[in-house]
């Protein structure tokens, strides 16, 4: 099995991370792999020590024409079996293949910017569905969700992020950007004052936020701690783990929560309102609200039976479909079945001609 994986953003997000955690793992599972990303990326010097083979140089060029040339020439010397675009602008530098062609949806992308793809896989079963409704044919349409990446080893040191202690501390794991409602998280911040925010990410927004942190008079209550890879370190240091987008396709970080341990606090965008059962493995509040978001972390923190259930079932819904060996078995079953659909295809063809 030879696959090739094209993943051509630079961002630091969620999408990008996943990326590289399932080309690493799959690598580690023993897979035949080439990954096209780009060298600027923050992945590129992990995969490759993990000894994934890279070519990051076909993204080296600043004109799509010349990528896309590169990107064949690659194509025509490693003959992949299967080629999985990861996102938008991969998809938009694949050429029309022999080859089956994954287009991968962290998002509800539409299916027409991936052209080039056979094939389509949604980390939601609703993802899916907006895939089939747009257009994508059924029968090619494939749910795979994602799984958390959690570091072993002990909770980050509270005192080197300026924290007492004995600190009530309120985590969120994300890009400071609009969509993922951290304004309304700081306004519930400002409700609950024995509480301290650590915001792990960066993003456009955080001069937005710090801003709002000093009106609101709580900016000695918020950590801004940029862009992090100790996020199970920080679960473990952390009281509870809160996730107010207002836009989240899935969110893995919901899965990162479950992983490590602590306990959950979402608003109900489209990811957390479908995995979360309230009061079973998480709490969920409607999305932009503040007061609610602060009235569901103050009835969690009064209540250690509540918490200790979350922690309960959010644990067992980890362990029955999102561990990292779980999803990627899946993935690899996924592509078994579309390359040995592919090669009955073409035999069929074959037989035809002759």
């Amino acid at each position: 099995m030879r696959i090739l994986h094209v993943m051509a953003s630079r961002a630091n997000g969620g999408a990008e991370t996943y990326s590289a955690d399932m080309i690493e793992s799959l690598y580690g599972a023993g897979l035949d792999q080439v990954a096209v990303i780009p060298r600027a990326s923050i992945h590129h010097d992990r995969l490759a020590a993990a000894g994934v083979r890279l070519a990051g140089d076909v993204l080296d060029a600043r004109l799509g024409i010349f990528r896309r040339r590169k990107l064949a020439a690659l194509i025509r010397t490693f003959r992949p079996d299967l080629v999985h675009c990861w996102m938008r602008r991969a998809a938009s530098l694949v050429p029309r293949l022999g080859v089956p062609v994954i287009g991968w949806f962290g998002g509800f992308y539409e299916p027409r910017h991936f052209a080039s793809c056979t094939h389509f896989v949604g980390v939601t079963p609703g993802i899916v569905e907006h895939m089939v409704a747009q257009g994508a044919p059924r029968p090619r349409a494939h749910y795979v969700p994602t799984f958390p990446t959690i570091e072993a080893g002990a909770a980050a040191d509270r005192a080197g992020l300026a924290t007492p202690a004995d600190a009530t501390v309120l985590l969120t794991l994300s890009r400071l950007h609009e969509k993922k409602g951290l304004g309304t998280f700081l306004d519930a911040l400002a409700e609950l004052p024995q509480c301290i925010a650590w915001l792990a990410g960066d993003g456009p927004l955080q001069a937005d936020l710090e801003a709002q942190a000093r009106r609101l008079g709580i900016a000695d209550r918020v950590r801004f701690l940029g862009w992090r890879t100790d996020r199970g370190a920080l679960l473990r240091a952390a009281d509870i783990c809160v996730l107010p987008s207002r836009w989240e396709p899935f969110g893995t970080v919901m899965l990162e929560a479950w992983a490590a341990g602590t306990p959950l606090v979402a608003a109900a965008s489209q990811g957390p309102a479908a995995l979360i059962e309230d009061a079973g493995n998480g709490l969920i509040v409607p999305v932009d609200d503040s007061r609610a978001l602060a009235a569901a972390i103050r009835r969690l923190l009064a209540d250690p039976a509540l918490k200790a259930r979350l922690i309960e079932r959010g644990r067992a819904d980890y362990e029955k479909g999102y561990t990292r060996e779980a999803v990627t078995q899946r993935m690899i079953a996924l592509y078994r079945r579309i390359m040995a659909e592919h090669a009955t295809a073409g035999a069929v063809a074959t037989e035809g001609r002759s």
